[in-house]
């Protein structure tokens, strides 16, 4: 860990990430640790402070540990495939969906219908997953579409027949 100004790098075995302080958050790395401070007493700043506390945190995990999210995608004839930097995908309608994988982000298939993306930047990689996610979420008739493992879909009933 170094601050150089008003930026906080970090260095790891997975990575290396930075974050811009913000003004109202003083950052201080004191025999080892990292201390984040108010600039000023106000409401402002209290949500300031903890924001920059928390991404100091999430710098630290992610280029130790790194962060990983898992997504399945259930229904007939669906199917995902990654070429090259590209993750191609048949969802039910006329054409097939490609996404393309950011850089310092990696993609992987397990099972033939799990997703596993991880990378050092939890914001990156929860987004990339979200954007995923939104190209078909679960649906709640059927169940069919993308979810996070271990999400459960409420599942509607659907129309009756009718007796006349």
């Amino acid at each position: 860990m170094s601050l150089e100004g008003e930026v906080l790098k970090a260095n790891g075995p997975k990575g290396e990430l930075s974050l811009n302080v913000h003004p109202e958050a003083i950052v201080e790395i004191i025999e080892g640790a990292i201390v984040v401070k108010k600039a000023k007493e106000d409401s402002g700043s209290n949500a300031i402070w903890g924001l920059t506390r928390s991404l100091v945190n999430n710098i630290i995990i992610g280029v130790s540990a790194g962060y990983e999210k898992k997504l399945e995608l259930q229904g007939v004839g669906f199917r995902m495939a990654i070429q090259g930097k590209k993750i191609v995908m048949a969802l039910g309608f006329s054409h097939p969906v490609e996404a393309t994988i950011p850089e310092g982000i990696s993609a992987k298939i397990e099972e033939n219908n799990a997703l596993s993306v991880s990378g050092v930047d939890k914001q990156a990689v929860g987004q990339f997953v979200a954007n995923i996610r939104d190209l078909k979420r679960a649906e709640p008739y059927k169940g069919k579409g993308f979810r996070y493992v271990g999400e459960k879909v409420r599942r509607k009933v659907g129309k009756k027949a009718g007796t006349k």
